[in-house]
């Protein structure tokens, strides 16, 4: 028996209001633990996209290599768990849904109104059951022995480099002046604040030799996010505004090195707005960055040079200097002309004496 890391999702805006008690929650608990999976996280959400990928999400950073999600899979204006579920998968296993839609119609005609389905988002698998406690339990039953198979080739063999969590808030660049050698997250914060074209050049250089990347975009996601703001005299955080962001990661090819085994590797982008290009090439630059961290050679190239890479990105800084030159330097420049004419006249007094020889 292969025990499974179970994340169980309730999805229902009356269940969430507290007008009725959640059901089909317990139901698929009892479920799953009967199958001898194990329960890591449990929650109860209204029939909102936004919730709903959160809670994966969240359900997905604990570990849960399996989420069951209950609720919001039929026709009705509010269900919306196939959308959200879809929004955010890496690919869709469809022959889940046909499976449970089939052997349910043998008993309940109105199965075919269902939209159950299962996907692959992250590295976890998630399968979205019917609202109906025994409806759920029924397609959980139907698909359950084809889940370990799934969960396990996920991850087979530890072929990906891991992800761990971490929830260490990060340094701000924007506050913290930059040190070298840089931590990780603060070289995503200059690279995200740098200049596209330069990050596309060192990214464009990986591919053609200068640097250990040859890369496989795994994720490539454009959405809305809250901004929120700490506010002292509240005491929890209000949300100000959303933003769109474009991120992606990319899976590199890893020959392993003395302190690494052989795998696939991760790269990571995130930039504001729908920029694909630019989120490509951060995740790029970064994966080249991080030679060090995987016991990797430094062969010189451009995009593995911290220093380089971190102090020629910004754009702002670079137009400020560069833009100084144009104003008026008469001191500077005055000195150099009396080295220019002090050079000339020595080679000129030695060009004398040579011929005087």
């Amino acid at each position: 028996m292969i025990m499974i890391p179970c994340g169980i999702l309730t999805i229902s805006d009356r269940a969430a209001a507290g007008a009725y008690d959640d059901l089909g929650g317990p139901a698929v608990r009892e479920a799953v633990e009967g199958l001898g999976w194990s329960v890591v996280a449990e929650g109860l959400v209204p029939d909102d996209l936004e919730a709903i990928q959160a809670a994966v999400r969240s359900f997905i950073a604990q570990g849960c290599e399996l989420v069951l999600t209950t609720g919001g899979t039929g026709i009705g204006p509010r269900d919306v768990t196939p959308e959200a579920v879809r929004g955010m998968m890496r690919v869709e296993l469809p022959g889940f849904g046909e499976a449970m839609r089939m052997v349910s119609f043998a008993s309940l005609p109105n199965a075919i109104l269902s939209r159950s389905l299962a996907a692959v988002v992250d590295d976890a698998l998630v399968i979205t059951l019917p609202g109906k406690p025994s409806g759920a339990v029924e397609c959980l039953r139907i698909v359950a022995a084809a889940v370990p198979h799934i969960t396990s080739f996920l991850n087979r063999d530890g072929m990906i480099e891991e992800a761990p969590h971490d929830d260490t808030p990060p340094p701000d660049l924007t506050r913290e002046p930059m040190e070298l050698p840089a931590s990780r997250a603060t070289r995503l914060q200059a690279i995200a604040r740098g200049d596209e074209g330069f990050i596309l050049s060192m990214a464009y250089s990986t591919q053609r030799g200068y640097g250990r990347t040859h890369a496989f975009v795994g994720e490539l996601r454009i959405g809305m996010v809250d901004v929120e703001m700490e506010v002292p005299e509240l005491g929890f955080a209000i949300c100000i505004g959303e933003i769109e962001l474009t991120e992606c990661e990319t899976v590199n090819q890893f020959k392993g090195s003395r302190t690494e085994p052989p795998q696939f590797t991760r790269g990571y982008g995130l930039t504001f707005g729908q920029n694909e290009r630019k989120s490509i090439a951060m995740s790029l630059v970064d994966r080249a960055l991080r030679w060090k961290e995987l016991g990797e050679d430094y062969t010189g190239a451009p995009a593995q040079d911290e220093e380089f890479v971190l102090m020629h990105a910004d754009n702002v800084q670079a137009t400020g200097f560069l833009e100084h030159i144009k104003l008026p330097h008469y001191v500077d420049f005055q000195s150099e002309l009396e080295l220019v004419r002090k050079l000339r006249a020595e080679v000129a007094a030695s060009a004398m004496q040579e011929a005087a020889e």
